[in-house]
């Protein structure tokens, strides 16, 4: 069996080791030569757009997936429309766009911080009236890890917040004043079958994820409920087949949608020794149709990025019940690196193995 993925990222990379003891063979397409998929599987090097490459790229494989969310929607419909593709196109373009993905979200009966439409000066004042101050202004396309968006604490702050990123279409949203943040990961087959893990939650800097915590320590089991209801309508609404994160703001006993990544996500790492199934042969099962794996957890883990800079290796891997994973990317300012999964039997010694792990770490 030959899986094609669109990307070549560390994404790629942990799906291609999760699916090779699982007998499964896997082709890349990236731009990048260096893309770290490519130390694992052969990687078609060409822009996402070239038709032709996307030909050769295409050739002999049984499907195609993705781990980059900003893969053109165009080139999934061009290679939907030779052989299956998961999950389904519609998923990567909405998620695309903040807009569409907010109006998918409240479809699904979710609901969201406020939120307005900023094409131009012409919507200013519109948007000012729709959302209260403070908001953040966010890029509608190819806006994460915190780029793409700008803080408003006044209407005279917005044109020149709008001019600075770059003019485009833009969405104005409110700033919410949440307790935390969690994320959801759901899991639905080409069966059907849909399975949840457990609420997991994040810290971030400077808007990159720099550290997950599972089981969710401050969630209840209403709230997994909640999310869980919130995932199951989306992956149902979009006849969904893969791994979708989706991310969410705790406001008390309620949850707000923040944004959806329809494909593995860093906040799943965990899972990879810290699951009974990892997110990522979780994804090759659903979108083989084979039978989902458990969820459970394995005790309580956390997931630290290694962000610009690798620490010292060998202190780390002295402790006990710590996990390293390494890209193979060269560093470079708010790149993601690697990441350290550390695993204990209860909360308590997680997060003193993780306060050891931290004095080996910096965030940028």
């Amino acid at each position: 069996m030959l899986i094609g993925i669109l990307g070549g990222g560390q994404l790629g990379r942990m799906l291609a080791l999760a699916g090779y003891p699982l007998g499964l063979r896997f082709r890349g397409l990236d731009p990048n030569a260096n893309a770290p998929l490519g130390q694992v599987a052969e990687l078609v090097v060409a822009p996402y757009d070239d038709r032709l490459a996307l030909e050769r790229f295409a050739a002999g494989l049984d499907l195609v997936t993705y781990e980059f969310e900003n893969v053109p929607g165009s080139t999934a419909e061009f290679l939907a429309a030779r052989l299956s593709v998961s999950p389904p196109p519609e998923a990567l373009i909405r998620s695309q766009d903040r807009l569409e993905e907010k109006r998918l979200f409240e479809e699904c009966g979710i609901p969201v911080p406020r939120y307005a439409p900023v094409s131009g000066p012409d919507d200013f004042a519109q948007a000012l009236d729709a959302v209260p101050l403070p908001a953040l202004l966010k890029t509608r396309r190819l806006g994460y890890d915190g780029r793409g968006q700008a803080q408003i604490h006044t209407a005279e702050e917005l044109a020149l917040a709008w001019e600075r990123l770059g003019g485009v279409p833009c969405l104005l949203e409110e700033f919410v004043p949440f307790e935390y943040e969690v994320s959801l990961l759901g899991v639905r087959s080409r069966r059907g079958e849909i399975t949840f893990y457990t609420l997991v939650e994040n810290r971030h800097v400077e808007g990159i994820l720099a550290i997950s915590r599972a089981p969710a320590p401050r969630a209840s089991t209403a709230l997994q409920t909640l999310a869980q209801q919130y995932v199951a309508a989306i992956l149902n609404r979009l006849e969904y087949v893969g791994v979708l994160a989706v991310e969410f703001f705790v406001v008390g006993d309620r949850l707000l949608a923040n944004e959806m990544a329809p494909r593995v996500h860093n906040s799943g790492h965990w899972t990879i020794e810290g699951a009974e199934t990892s997110q990522f042969e979780q994804h090759l099962r659903a979108i083989l149709g084979w039978p989902l794996g458990s969820t459970t957890p394995r005790g309580h883990s956390a997931m630290i990025n290694l962000l610009s800079v690798i620490p010292p290796i060998e202190p780390i891997l002295g402790l006990p019940n710590t996990h390293v994973h390494l890209y193979g990317k060269e560093p470079r300012p708010r790149r993601k690196l690697g990441h350290i999964t550390v695993r204990a039997d209860s909360a308590h010694e997680r997060d003193e193995l993780l306060r050891q792990v931290l004095e080996f770490v910096s965030f940028p």
